[in-house]
């Protein structure tokens, strides 16, 4: 930040900082802006200047990646740091604060998340998946306890973080593992080098991976670029073929790794950085960011309990159109969620599962809502609903499934369950042909999805599935289709949320048996309560008329039992 006593001394006219997407960093910059405003004795207030590092030079961002591409923008190179002159003047830079002061700035701090949630986040969902597991089986877990493999100290080591498995330091280092990274294929005898590759090929879960999971947290922070990574790689790529570039790819893997992941970041950030200074839409677009990658949301209504909208496969959270102020208006906070993967959200090249979207909606709960939730969720969002619900209840007041997917077993008594996923060349085959068809039959599927209002399946909903289809990543998250793993079943999940679920099902459901699904779960799940429409699947989009004060009389009831809960 910035120091008011600083701006005396020096007597600044500007201030430098980096433009951002994050809604928290937007908050930050206002209350500069307005400290700013508010300061004594000086004859001219600073003024904000923002700078960013973009890769192109484009003013106006077309809305399709197809489109954007046909354009066939030069990527700009970076530039040298600039040497700044040395301060003559003797200033007084006051004392340290000391470590109880500090401690009472971070207590007070407005922005500080509550303890008892923070501390939520603190166990991986595969640990806590496998405890209850193994309670259930009633086992002794000892085995859960890995040993990491002792390595020897590497001198000069480039993973300096607590982390040990990300590459930090400052930009020169940093420079130094991509150059290792980039060169995997020629090997080296360096010790450092060495230690880059071997953590690359732990990194590596499918192909390329292993770029943001080493160097993302660096380029989050600023330490370097993408346009300095891009530049860096198309360098070398050049250098191993004389100067040239192939039109049909790159020579080496960890290139291409690198080339896509920072062309596919800055693609993102450009769609995330319009939305923030588009007034298109009939609710604010927010950015946040996790695990280094952007996630759309949006939060409408000042008051009341929350609620968390999460939709399903292929979806986004625009899919809630007419939920989002329905809901609201009913005397509640709505917030809407884009998963990582969909709509405008970043498609990372990571290995998607359920248990990836489940701990992403339990740290946006901590993070960006920061109280517990009623949590309403369609078809695939459904079943990562009842995952947060059943792990983490502690965030969870209630759940909403509309025409959730997920199973219904009886006398479940002993689960298997594996986190382990691979990619392989049958999924890869699988996705580019799914992606194929989807593309071909979006319009006829979406009206099979709403058979008693076709009309809901109208060209802005199809353009938006249709616009998204052709975002860079979207091949990878289609390969999810195939390793997603829903052997845990709906009555196993909910088991702990007897009397605070609500099961919303579209009995035209062309994607399951409705009735034999309602049948399962009257007679498998006690204490949930059932509400069947005649509507498909998605019964929210298709008839909010109906859909929304259902929620409102749900929340509205849910949160009267947890009042009488707390008093008695």
């Amino acid at each position: 930040m910035f120091s008011i006593a600083g701006f005396f001394l020096v007597k600044a006219t500007h201030i430098y900082t980096e433009e951002e997407v994050e809604y928290h960093l937007h908050k930050i910059m206002a209350l500069v802006q307005e400290t700013l405003l508010r300061l004594p004795l000086l004859e001219k207030n600073p003024k904000m200047m923002l700078w960013q590092t973009p890769f192109y030079d484009i003013k106006d961002l077309p809305e399709s990646y197809v489109d954007f591409k046909k354009l066939q923008l030069p990527i700009t190179s970076p530039l040298l740091p600039p040497t700044l002159p040395g301060a003559t003047m003797e200033l007084e830079w006051g004392s340290l604060p000391t470590l109880d002061e500090l401690k009472q700035f971070m207590n007070e701090n407005p922005l500080k998340l509550k303890e008892s949630l923070t501390l939520i986040k603190g166990m991986s969902i595969e640990t806590v998946l496998q405890k209850k597991l193994s309670k259930l089986r009633e086992t002794n877990i000892s085995n859960l306890n890995f040993k990491q493999s002792q390595r020897n100290r590497v001198d000069k080591s480039v993973f300096v973080t607590q982390n040990k498995n990300v590459v930090g330091g400052g930009t020169n280092s940093i420079l130094n593992a991509l150059a290792a990274y980039l060169r995997y294929l020629e090997g080296t005898a360096r010790d450092d080098w060495q230690q880059v590759h071997e953590k690359l090929r732990d990194a590596e879960s499918r192909d390329g991976a292993s770029f943001f999971t080493l160097f993302g947290p660096a380029i989050c922070l600023g330490i370097i670029s993408r346009r300095r990574v891009h530049y860096e790689a198309i360098k070398y790529e050049k250098e191993r073929n004389a100067g040239f570039l192939s039109p049909f790819g790159y020579s080496a893997t960890t290139v291409t790794a690198a080339a896509d992941a920072v062309c596919s970041m800055e693609w993102y950030w450009l769609m995330a950085l319009k939305g923030q200074i588009s007034d298109e839409g009939t609710y604010p677009i927010r950015i946040w960011r996790w695990n280094g990658y952007l996630i759309q949301y949006t939060v409408v209504g000042n008051e009341g309990p929350a609620v968390l909208l999460v939709h399903g496969f292929g979806a986004f959270l625009e899919h809630y159109r007419d939920n989002i102020h329905g809901i609201s208006k009913g005397g509640n906070r709505v917030w809407a969620i884009t998963i990582l993967g969909f709509g405008k959200s970043e498609k990372p090249n990571v290995i998607y599962t359920e248990l990836l979207w489940a701990e992403l909606l339990r740290d946006f709960i901590i993070e960006v809502v920061g109280e517990p939730v009623h949590l309403v969720g369609n078809s695939i969002g459904g079943y990562f609903a009842s995952i947060v619900a059943c792990f983490w209840p502690a965030l969870v007041k209630s759940v909403v499934l509309i025409n959730s997917a997920g199973d219904v077993i009886p006398g479940y008594g002993y689960l298997q369950f594996s986190k382990e996923r691979k990619t392989s060349v049958v999924a890869r085959l699988g996705a580019q042909l799914l992606l194929l068809f989807l593309r071909l039959n979006i319009r006829t599927i979406m009206k099979d999805y709403y058979p008693t209002k076709t009309e809901r399946a109208d060209d802005w909903l199809i353009n938006k599935m249709l616009r998204a289809s052709f975002d860079p990543g979207v091949l990878v998250v289609l390969e999810s289709i195939f390793s997603l793993n829903l052997s845990l079943p709906i009555n196993y999940l909910l088991e702990g949320f007897k009397e605070k679920a609500l099961i919303i099902q579209g009995m035209k459901d062309p994607i399951s048996d409705s009735k034999s699904k309602v049948s399962m779960l009257k007679e498998h799940c006690s204490g949930v309560a059932i509400r069947k429409l005649d509507a498909g699947h998605c019964p929210h989009d298709e008839k909010p008329e109906d859909v929304n004060p259902i929620i409102c009389q749900w929340v509205v009831a849910a949160e009267s039992k947890i009042l009488a809960g707390s008093i008695s």
